[in-house]
């Protein structure tokens, strides 16, 4: 085997590392949502243990003295419990991730240090955790936890980007101007989800009041208006950003439209998941916040940051492989 086959195959092995870590991570974001949807966020009440043990009790009767029985609720627990399992699998895959890049890419600063940044934000996202059973989910401390995990897929994306064979000529300067605009949007994009977890935030603070669920949401005011007003901006930047790189890609001749027809696709990919999004929202709105709504407007809040990401990546780059 020659040198270079033997970098494409620690490449590609790095390459699948990556990715994997990176769908197990949102498939984490989904759980965290189904948690906070089914309101199982204190199904243990303590951290990192649940009820005192390393494992969950099997019935009421095993409870330690200190806890009161009438927080023991099984659906809840065990949810919340395997989330935390799940939390402890990713920690594990990013660390591994991790040791992967010290291997294959330690000349890469670019691939290596995000690497080892995620697994440090990683640790501190275990503590967060730690921190929103104690605050009991205080709305402020959750969209702190829910922005520090859309960081960390974000530095996910960026080693998985940047670990992809170069292919093509470098970008031009039409698609580099792209770049600030995208920019923008993910800007604009973790606003609306820091706005988001406040809303919903307010929706359960008003549930625990007792307020109706189908009243629940108005009671918000003017932080679900300012979260509205992020979605639609979300929503036109998509659609202007399809019209630069379509109607600007014609413009300057169709070798350079079918040069970046890649990044066409992936502006179109975040031009579905905004109008998605918006679609979700409406649906929560006037269909008394139905929770299955809620898990896919938080997913797909989630996978609209990483496409957008990942546009900005390579409108920055010359083209990938595999993107």
């Amino acid at each position: 085997m020659t040198a270079d086959n033997r970098d494409v195959s620690r490449l590609s092995s790095f390459q699948r590392l990556a990715l994997w870590t990176t769908a197990t991570t949102y498939f984490l974001i989904l759980v965290g949502g189904l948690v906070r949807a089914s309101g199982a966020g204190l199904g243990c009440p303590d951290w990192p243990r649940c009820f005192g043990g390393w494992v969950p009790p099997m019935s009421v009767a095993e409870l330690p003295p200190q806890f009161d029985p009438s927080q023991f609720n099984p659906t809840l627990m065990w949810t919340e419990y395997l989330n935390r399992l799940l939390g402890a699998a990713v920690g594990l895959l990013i660390f591994t991730t991790a040791v992967s890049a010290w291997r294959h890419h330690r000349r890469d600063p670019r691939i290596l240090w995000t690497t080892i940044a995620a697994v440090l934000l990683t640790g501190f996202q275990g503590w967060l955790g730690g921190r929103v059973v104690a605050h009991e989910l205080a709305a402020w401390i959750v969209t702190v936890h829910m922005i520090v995990a859309l960081v960390i897929v974000q530095m996910l994306l960026y080693v998985t980007v940047q670990s992809m064979p170069r292919q093509g000529e470098p970008p031009s300067a039409f698609v580099r101007g792209v770049r600030p605009w995208v920019l923008a949007l993910i800007v604009v994009t973790l606003m609306q989800i820091a706005l988001g977890t406040q809303v919903r935030g307010g929706v359960d603070a008003a549930l625990d009041a007792g307020v109706a669920r189908n009243a629940a949401l108005a009671t918000v005011g003017t932080l679900d208006y300012l979260h509205r007003d992020a979605a639609f901006a979300t929503l036109l930047g998509a659609i202007l950003l399809v019209f630069w790189l379509v109607a600007g890609g014609s413009r300057n001749g169709p070798a350079e439209a079918g040069r970046h027809l890649t990044l066409v696709r992936w502006s179109w990919l975040c031009l579905g998941l905004a109008a998605s999004q918006v679609a979700l929202g409406g649906v929560m709105a006037y269909v008394s916040l139905l929770p299955a709504a809620q898990v896919l407007h938080l997913t797909v809040a989630s996978l609209l940051l990483g496409a957008q990401t990942v546009l900005w990546l390579l409108a920055g780059n010359a083209r990938r492989a595999g993107l």
